[in-house]
């Protein structure tokens, strides 16, 4: 019987299963980047206090793609085309989750409300990649290859988590509770479909390259599709929870250099 440690160790150790996982993290997070980076050069002037934490956030975000491009070079690796059915951030750009690139590329400032949007997907996003980070980190903390870095990412993600529970709160006591509460519940719905979507579609890869047997395959598909049920019925509640963080103003200095290659 396989475990969830026996299965990332298998596509860690294979250069084509690593070279698509890295590929697929560095793109997602290199996107990130620059969505934070063209939110804080577009923050109204109303919330221009927020700028300088967006702006952080991005920072991180362009690290963390520079790391996991930095891994693959470390094996003589390039990146690899991430395929479309792989990438989470662009088909949740599709289903209306962030705002729209279109936006973000006119030099017209965004709106109060695009700001409490833009929060609000984020906190979705990021406890997803919180916890994705805190899995790897429990099983592969360790690993002279990938650890320091996997540390160093999941860090930065819990803060960025903590950094959106603090502002959604302060800006619902300023008056967009109602909003925030409505587009927390319509993003988790989209969320939680996507994520399904993307991880069945990677491990369908990641099966195909490591000739994984059909009884395991399947085995993994349906392991996925109960984590989604879950989050259907129960598990979205906490995804869209709000409560202050132990880490207060989580971005309010400059961000932690990459670790050395």
């Amino acid at each position: 019987m396989f475990s969830a440690r026996s299965l990332f160790q298998e596509i860690l150790d294979d250069d084509r299963t690593f070279r698509l996982f890295c590929s697929v993290a560095a793109s997602g997070e290199a996107q990130g980047g620059w969505e934070n980076g063209r939110i804080a050069a577009l923050v109204p002037e109303s919330m221009r206090d927020l700028a300088p934490k967006i702006a952080r956030h991005g920072a991180d975000e362009d690290k963390h793609g520079r790391i996991f491009n930095a891994l693959l070079r470390k094996r003589g690796l390039t990146p690899v085309p991430v395929p479309a059915d792989t990438d989470y951030t662009m088909l949740l750009e599709r289903r209306g989750i962030g705002l729209a690139h279109s936006k973000l590329r006119r030099d017209e400032p965004l709106t109060e409300r695009d700001i409490v949007v833009y929060l609000s997907h984020s906190r979705i996003t990021e406890q997803r990649a919180a916890d994705q980070m805190v899995m790897l980190v429990t099983y592969f903390g360790d690993h002279p290859e990938v650890g320091k870095a996997i540390k160093m990412i999941s860090n930065d993600e819990e803060n960025h988590l903590a950094y959106c529970h603090e502002e959604l709160l302060r800006l619902a006591r300023a008056g967009h509770g109602r909003l925030i509460q409505r587009v927390l519940r319509q993003c988790v719905q989209v969320e939680i479909r996507v994520y399904r979507q993307v991880s069945l579609a990677v491990m369908s890869r990641m099966g195909r390259l490591l000739g994984w047997s059909t009884p395991k395959a399947t085995v993994l598909a349906l392991g996925i599709n109960a984590v989604y049920a879950y989050e259907r019925l129960i598990g979205w509640r906490r995804m869209v929870n709000l409560t202050m963080p132990e880490r207060r103003d989580a971005l309010g200095g400059p961000a932690a250099p990459a670790p050395a290659s």
